[in-house]
């Protein structure tokens, strides 16, 4: 063996052994500067609040800051391509929503694969739904509603954010589900289409329990149903949609924090871990609470198969829709 090869292999070998401890001390010193947090929508935005209080959280554990950069445009699509193209060393990632799950079957030409070019740092939390009507509207239950809309095909109509989005889908998946005609009416964002069903303008919406809550309490909308599992703790007295007479119509929001692909193991494994240790703490589930917002942490595999599931889920709803990809 010639003294090249023997050094050659020494070095391989010293190489392998010495790497787990380099990666491990990456991890330790990890993160040694602030970490760019990329949100997909404009400030106040639910995927605003959710990524703010938790980098806030994030922040305080490990000294560095979490600095919230939002990137709002092409229905969350425009911050999802950044991450996809930036550098892979943990000290970029996104909190997105159910939009990385929709889009690709509502786009035929993304700048991203989610599969591909993402990697699932962790399952964060869920906001839910609730559909409300208004108060003119004469259906004082879920059942009622779909009777009413059964009995005037093409006259009820629906509010939502815009084509694609949630409220939208959870709308067009009751319409399958009940086989009842009514008519979207698609708004500039949820905002707009919540104040066109205070108005009146539009006889329901599907919104955020928490952009609800207030407007049912003051009497400006009327719940009929929450789309969960579960009845939800600030509305107690509303049903869920099952027990409102509708199976299967469930849509929850859900949140959840990507890095670019090719981000180190160790480093995705240490978001996770303070993940996990900002959203079990008793104040963040305190103040999660009060914003009615359910921590839901997962591991970086719970959080691809929840992605793996409401891809195909949503592409089923898109397609039943009659949607076309863009």
């Amino acid at each position: 063996m010639s003294v090249f090869r023997h050094y050659a292999g020494a070095i391989a070998t010293s190489f392998l052994l010495i790497s787990p401890l380099t990666t491990d001390a990456m991890a330790q010193a990890y993160p040694a500067k602030p970490v760019r947090m990329v949100l997909p929508f404009p400030a106040g935005a639910p995927s605003d609040i959710v990524g703010r209080a938790i980098g806030q959280k994030l922040s305080e554990q490990v000294g560095q800051n979490f600095i919230p950069d939002n990137r709002a445009g092409a229905g969350g699509n425009l911050a999802l391509g950044m991450i996809a193209s930036a550098a892979p060393d943990g000290y970029t990632v996104v909190v997105t929503s159910p939009t990385i799950a929709i889009s690709p079957s509502l786009y035929s030409k993304l700048s991203y694969n989610a599969f591909k070019d993402l990697a699932p740092v962790a399952r964060l939390a869920t906001i839910e739904n609730v559909l409300v009507v208004h108060p003119s509207v004469p259906a004082k239950t879920l059942k009622q509603f779909v009777a009413l809309a059964r009995s005037r095909p093409g006259v009820l109509n629906y509010g939502s954010g815009g084509a694609g989005t949630t409220n939208h889908l959870a709308n067009e998946l009751l319409k399958h589900l009940e086989k009842i005609n009514m008519v979207h009416v698609p708004y500039k964002g949820a905002t707009l289409a919540t104040v066109a069903a205070i108005s009146g303008e539009v006889d329901e919406v599907i919104v955020s329990v928490a952009s609800a809550l207030s407007l049912i309490k003051q009497g400006k909308v009327r719940p009929l149903a929450v789309l969960s599992e579960k009845r939800v703790a600030t509305l107690p007295n509303v049903p869920t949609s099952k027990e409102a007479g509708v199976d299967g119509f469930q849509m929850s929001i859900w949140y959840g924090m990507f890095a670019p692909a090719g981000t180190p193991r160790e480093i995705i494994a240490r978001l996770n871990q303070e993940v996990f240790k900002a959203l079990e703490s008793k104040e963040m589930q305190q103040r999660m609470a009060a914003m009615s917002i359910n921590p839901w942490p997962g591991t970086p595999e719970q959080m691809e198969e929840l992605l793996r599931t409401e891809t195909a889920r949503y592409a089923a709803i898109i397609k039943s829709a009659g949607l076309r990809p863009q």
